[in-house]
């Protein structure tokens, strides 16, 4: 595996739902707020992964999937634990993945992948990945998280 970006979001009270866990949408919350860190700010630049990508080009969620592996309890003052990875690089998505923690020695406690498409607002259409983008995500690669297989019906 090249890369990892590891960051903590840290736990609010209203994360937590009557059951006393962390709530899934909450949960989101986490992955989202970290997302933002590795793409936009904290991979070693000042503007973070995505720092190539023009203006007018923006990144969108195209589709989200999580598995939970163990109840996520909320904890004062204990952050999550994210790493994150780029899964996979197409045309003009790429897949984020994710694995969340309570604490380091922990298994993760929810893996997810994000896939991402870029947008050109101008053009109103996806956005063909640059060479220099794609350099970029390429530092990061890795394997995709093990999700669970869908059932078929």
């Amino acid at each position: 595996m090249s890369d990892v970006f590891e960051c903590e979001i840290q736990a609010r009270m209203r994360d937590i739902n009557l059951g006393g866990h962390v709530d899934n949408v909450e949960a989101i919350r986490v992955l989202d707020e970290a997302r933002l860190f590795f793409l936009r700010f904290g991979t070693g630049g000042a503007d973070g992964l995505l720092r190539d990508v023009p203006p007018g080009v923006t990144d969108l969620v195209g589709s989200q999937r999580v598995d939970y592996r163990a109840e996520l309890r909320f904890a004062p003052f204990q952050p999550f634990l994210v790493r994150m990875w780029v899964g996979h690089v197409s045309r003009s998505s790429f897949t984020v993945e994710y694995e969340l923690r309570m604490a380091a020695d922990h298994a993760p406690a929810l893996i997810a992948e994000t896939s991402i498409v870029f947008w050109d607002r101008a053009a109103e259409a996806s956005w063909p990945i640059s060479d220099q983008v794609r350099a970029s995500l390429a530092g990061y690669r890795g394997e995709p998280v093990p999700l669970r297989e869908r059932p078929r019906s």
